[in-house]
């Protein structure tokens, strides 16, 4: 039997938690706030149930799902450990640079170490622990169980075995996955972040409002969200991060943050997740 560890029970961490249960992996789900995790589960049972009503599963398959996810507060709430750990905390540097080192000493010695880093340095990650060979990018897409791709991205020091270990993985998730380089962003956000900033930038400079500037987009380049409906989904808070990375790590102004984004972030506009973003989710 397969087994996963996913460190952090958000959006992302429940998400992966559900599809690694959905498709027969023993899943420990790990937070150390424990309503999270019970906002986890709630919000995974529900996923499933909506997956039954439309008739992509059984009740049966639910309940099995459901049995094989297990929350604890730590790496070693699972027996037997897993061999395969991926982390899906904040997009916060240091944050993740702890949790690897804490990851190296508390997995097994030849569990590969996956991270669900949405622009951070795979090889600066890989570096915090004792087994750089071994640590990758295993970059999902939101809403996990829906979405079908994952960004595999190797580190300076991801062994050949472990990168093709990871692609058998993500393939029997049911999942597409897409080899690419470990740079600033990869490629999904450092295409989809520029277009977000831009749009933000629509919105600051009075070229349009928010939803028009999402109809253009939805109407005029067939894209099924628009950008700040998109922004919204993701977590503005996670844009900010991502472009700093980018803004950062390549050098280019290009990548400067909106500072309407970083003012909506300060007000706690954080999107969806907060209950208003660019538009007003009712809560």
């Amino acid at each position: 039997m397969s087994r996963v560890a996913v460190v952090g029970a958000g959006t992302m961490g429940s998400g992966i938690a559900h599809v690694f249960a959905q498709h027969g992996w023993d899943t420990l789900l790990v937070d150390t706030v424990p309503a999270a995790l019970d906002r986890a589960r709630q919000s995974i049972a529900a996923n499933l149930d909506r997956q039954v009503k439309k008739g992509g599963l059984t009740p049966d398959q639910k309940a099995a799902a459901l049995g094989r996810l297990v929350t604890a507060a730590t790496l070693d709430g699972g027996n037997p450990p897993a061999e395969l750990v991926v982390e899906a905390a904040t997009e916060h540097r240091e944050t993740k640079f702890q949790i690897f080192r804490d990851l190296d000493r508390a997995a097994p010695p030849g569990a590969i170490l996956a991270t669900n880093t949405s622009s951070i340095s795979i090889t600066a990650i890989a570096a915090q622990t004792a087994r750089p060979g071994l640590v990758i990018g295993m970059h999902f897409m939101n809403p996990v169980p829906v979405m079908p791709l994952v960004e595999i991205i190797r580190g300076l020091e991801t062994t050949d075995a472990t990168t093709a270990r990871t692609v058998e993985i993500a393939t029997a998730l049911g999942k597409t996955p897409v080899e690419v380089r470990d740079a600033p962003g990869f490629v999904s956000n450092r295409v989809l972040m520029p277009m977000i900033n831009e749009a933000i930038f629509c919105v600051m400079e009075g070229v349009a409002t928010p939803e028009s500037v999402d109809t253009v987009m939805k109407l005029g380049m067939n894209h099924p969200l628009g950008p700040l409906a998109l922004a919204d989904l993701i977590g503005l808070d996670v844009c900010l991060a991502i472009l700093e990375v980018l803004h950062r790590d390549l050098g280019d102004d290009k990548y400067r943050p909106c500072p309407l984004l970083r003012t909506m972030v300060a007000a706690g506009r954080l999107g969806r997740k907060s209950g208003r973003g660019f538009f007003d989710y009712g809560r």
